[in-house]
């Protein structure tokens, strides 16, 4: 019986140690495999980065250190604009004749938009207006060929038609050159280009040329809201004078330099360079830093002649009594010296898909008054020029959806005048109003009833791009604003200038809701939609009941916009 115990025991022990040898046979070759496998894991995840890393080597060697902007509506028109292609790289490549012609760039451009406007605010009167604008572009410019010498040459047409506003006789309604200026250069230039410059070259090879030119010219800089060519507008600004550059966008730094005069626009006739203000500026680009953020120092200068100021915007004479009255033209006639320095930043927060846009801008000089409610008992003064404007814009594009879609929100303030005394034609206090120089309004509101002058806007929005059936690269944006005045006694320059210099109308403005879809046709021609709807504020409700505003007081308070907008392209 004992021995029968011993023998279950040791069997028992022997079946254990069988156990315990195959199962670390076992476990030996499964350790060794995941050890194997972590290995194997750690050598594609290096390898993912290295793919990561000459991506983006391959991207930078491509695009230097250039970064685009996220911002909404900030994107730059290029240079030569985007209408126009090199001769080769359009369809007259197919003819022998034209096949290596990469010296001559050509453009051309006709949009045609129908606007349904109800209720305009922009207007002094309660309407419905359906105009039809109609633009059309050509560009013609010679590189390469002649280097260092090249010249560009670009005319526009701009007409509307089928306008309640086209047969008013005030100059101001029917010739409106922000809407129509019939055959005329917008550019027009010679040019001295040296690829390989005196500057030398970025760290990443990439040559620093330098140009300057001299004649007509229309170009936008920063976030376009101080210069611009307003492509949304159906004319376009444009300057008279010398601009130089050193650099490109590839490269770690840019310089621009320009001293021009601006161009004073006319609906029926040669537009002329208005003699009595002089712009000069200067624009840095540090990207040095551009993985992280762009950096944008500029200075701009401009002075006005008081004694040569003859046209307003809209090319109506201050001469003319049927317009204005002589107290009017003494008011416009004033010498003006204003200042502005900013600096800009924006970029892409390292390893993510947050973006943001931020910029600060001083203003600051001298600007003579007219005091007095007449000609014959008032006087000039002179007071100071203290303005400011910021704006930032933070935004978020889900880059692993389908749709890629980005949202955003934005504030932005241009400071407005604060009249002390109660009356303007009394006031002596200095001129805090911001002045827009020659920017655009349309991000400010896709109405147009917002400029970069007493105003603080605060907006959200969306942008994205459906993937439809049969259509590549359509876009689609909305977005809600919220508008107030930043000073009540200040105008509303946008809408119809109204004004409550007593500041009892309030500074709520309104809110506007705005929706718009893009989308290609073919290569040669693209449509555009879009809709916005805005409810007016008390300060509006309150000022049109003002009867110096020469306002409709029984005008309803919500507007809506419709446009749809048709372009072709000839190359």
């Amino acid at each position: 019986m004992q021995l029968k115990k011993m023998s279950l025991a040791l069997a028992t022990a022997s079946l254990w140690w069988l156990g315990g040898g195959v199962a670390w046979a076992e476990e030996a070759p499964l350790a060794e495999t995941q050890v194997e496998d972590t290995e194997q894991q750690n050598k594609i995840k290096a390898r993912l980065a290295e793919i990561k890393a000459e991506e983006k080597a391959a991207a930078k060697a491509a695009n230097g250190y250039y970064v685009e902007r996220r911002s909404y509506g900030t994107q730059k028109e290029t240079e030569p604009p985007r209408y126009v292609k090199q001769l080769n790289k359009t369809w007259l490549k197919d003819y022998d004749s034209f096949a290596d012609v990469d010296w001559l760039d050509i453009g051309f451009e006709h949009r045609a938009r129908f606007e349904s406007r109800q209720n305009d605010f922009r207007r002094a009167q309660e309407n419905i207006d359906d105009p039809i604008l109609l633009r059309t572009r050509a560009y013609l410019g010679l590189k390469n060929i002649l280097d260092p010498f090249r010249f560009a040459v670009e005319v526009q047409d701009s007409r509307r038609n089928h306008s309640d506003y086209n047969g008013f006789s005030d100059p101001r309604i029917s010739n409106d050159p922000k809407d129509i200026d019939h055959a005329d250069f917008i550019q027009g230039y010679l040019e001295l280009y040296f690829k390989d410059s005196i500057f030398g070259k970025d760290d990443l090879g990439n040559s620093r040329p330098f140009w300057v030119r001299g004649g007509r010219l229309a170009w936008e800089d920063l976030d376009r809201r101080l210069i611009a060519r307003n492509e949304w507008r159906n004319t376009t600004n444009s300057f008279q004078g010398i601009r130089a550059n050193i650099g490109e966008k590839k490269n770690d730094w840019q310089l621009e330099a320009f001293a021009v005069q601006p161009v004073q626009r006319f609906a029926n006739q040669l537009d002329q360079v208005d003699h009595a203000q002089k712009f000069y500026g200067l624009v840095g680009d540090w990207r040095g830093w551009s993985e992280y953020l762009t950096i944008q120092p500029y200075y701009f200068y401009l002075k006005q002649n008081g004694d040569r100021v003859q046209f307003d915007g809209n090319g109506a004479s201050y001469n003319d009594r049927s317009v204005y009255s002589a107290l009017r033209q003494a008011q416009a006639e004033v010498d003006r010296e204003i200042n502005t320095g900013g600096i800009r930043v924006f970029g892409i927060v390292p390893n993510t898909q947050w973006d943001f846009d931020a910029s600060y801008i001083k203003q600051w000089g001298h600007v003579q008054r007219f005091i007095g409610s007449n000609v014959a008992s008032g006087r000039y003064i002179t007071v100071d020029h203290d303005a400011f404007a910021y704006n930032a814009e933070v935004g978020y594009t889900f880059n692993k959806h389908a749709w890629k879609p980005r949202f955003s929100g934005f504030y932005g303030v241009a400071s407005g005048d604060h009249v002390s005394s109660g009356s303007a034609s009394t006031d002596t206090s200095a001129n805090q109003g911001f002045d827009r120089l020659f920017g655009f309004a349309r991000p400010w509101s896709n109405n147009d009833y917002i400029q970069m002058n007493n105003i603080r806007a605060t907006k959200v929005r969306a942008e994205f791009d459906p993937k439809v059936p049969f259509w590549d690269n359509v876009k689609v944006d909305t977005g809600f604003s919220w508008y107030r005045l930043d000073s009540a006694t200040d105008r509303w320059a946008a809408g119809s200038n109204l004004v409550d210099i007593t500041g009892r109308s309030g500074t709520d403005l309104g809110k506007e809701v705005d929706l718009r879809v893009r989308f290609p046709l073919n290569q040669y021609a693209s449509l555009n939609l879009g809709y916005a709807h805005f409810w007016a504020g008390d300060f509006v409700k309150n000022a049109i009941k003002i009867a110096s505003n020469n306002n409709d007081p029984t005008r309803s308070l919500s507007s809506d916009f419709f446009y749809t907008e048709l372009t072709l392209l000839g190359f």
